[in-house]
């Protein structure tokens, strides 16, 4: 099943808004179901409107690649750089999903911990 979803995802992913993206790849990672394209596809689209993610978005997006030891550098760093000017929205959770996520791909962004 999804194998499917991603199959069918991919080719529209582009129209896919914030939301979606998050909740695709948070899905994935929720059934611990691994799909490198499609998590490359998400990131891709991700990345041009990543200013548009909600807290909560940025948070499971990030937790979602890397529960799925998914290495995508250039996405953490958007997350990141989204993150920093609306930090005060984001709830302890969200904040704890964010920060789990960095250490667990081990990528370091000090603007965002200083933040």
């Amino acid at each position: 099943l999804f194998d499917e979803v991603a199959s069918v995802a991919i080719p529209i992913i582009d129209s896919f808004d914030a939301q979606e993206l998050a909740n695709t790849v948070n899905a994935f990672a929720k059934m611990d179901h691994r799909h490198p394209e499609l998590f490359d596809a998400v990131a891709k689209a991700a990345m041009p409107s990543i200013g548009n993610f909600t807290s909560q978005a940025l948070a499971n997006t990030a937790n979602a690649f890397a529960k799925m030891d998914h290495d995508y550098p250039e996405l953490f760093d958007e997350v990141a750089s989204a993150a920093i000017p609306i930090i005060e929205t984001f709830t302890a959770q969200e904040i704890a999903l964010t920060v789990n996520a960095f250490a667990k791909t081990d990528h370091r962004h000090p603007e965002l911990f200083d933040a």
